[in-house]
């Protein structure tokens, strides 16, 4: 019988906890963010995860290599799609939603581990076959260029208006945002293309914006 086996699941369950706490919390705090609140919003206690990782910085190193790597796998996937561009805009899509661009904020407040820097380069190299391929269809822009696409995955990645509402307990109208994020990924997909689609879901609503500033509670 394998003991090792649970722990090793409970372990992973933990990783994935801590990055998508992680993720939120960076989002919203940025490079104020705290271990003690990644930890409250993941559910692992603070004393079990300074014993599995000694300090702050090394519990971001290894968040940000799982990031990448969900970065890496989704080139990979986009790459083994055929059809350049419907390739490259899985790409887009997953990164979106799986939201590494809100790790931005670490950026410069810790060491780049040996696994950190292979796994960006390798993420480099599979951006940069997947907008050379799109150039050589001539389905991309020309002028569009591996960090233009960086950095707009980034911007997706910072406190969005599906966090806000998650944090004002407004489950009812996550789904108007995500519907609405959804609009504004295919605008962006189309300014990087020539041709027009059609736009997913229905035009949000007027007060959509502003009902995060009349959601007054107690």
């Amino acid at each position: 019988m394998n003991r090792k086996a649970p722990r090793h699941a409970e372990a992973e369950r933990n990783d994935e906890a801590l990055l998508a706490a992680a993720k939120k919390v960076l989002a919203m705090e940025g490079r104020h963010a705290s271990v003690a609140m990644i930890a409250k919003r993941a559910g692992v206690g603070i004393a079990s995860l300074y014993r599995r990782y000694s300090t702050k910085d090394e519990l971001f190193q290894y968040l940000c290599e799982l990031s990448l790597q969900e970065w890496v796998s989704a080139a990979e996937a986009g790459l083994a799609n055929s059809d350049p561009w419907e390739g490259f805009a899985d790409y887009m899509r997953a990164v979106i939603a799986f939201g590494g661009g809100s790790l931005g904020p670490i950026a410069g407040t810790i060491a780049i581990t040996e696994e950190m820097a292979s796994r960006f380069t390798r993420l480099d190299e599979l951006v940069g076959v997947l907008v050379d391929r799109c150039h050589r269809a001539g389905v991309l822009r020309g002028d569009v260029t591996r960090v233009d696409i960086a950095l707009l995955l980034e911007q997706f990645g910072k406190w969005s208006l599906v966090d806000q509402f998650e944090a004002l307990g407004r489950d009812d109208w996550v789904e108007d945002a995500r519907n609405a994020r959804d609009r504004l990924i295919a605008i962006a997909l189309d300014g990087l293309r020539v041709g027009p689609e059609r736009l997913p879901h229905s035009a949000p609503a007027n007060d959509l914006l502003t009902r995060r500033w009349s959601d007054r509670r107690g």
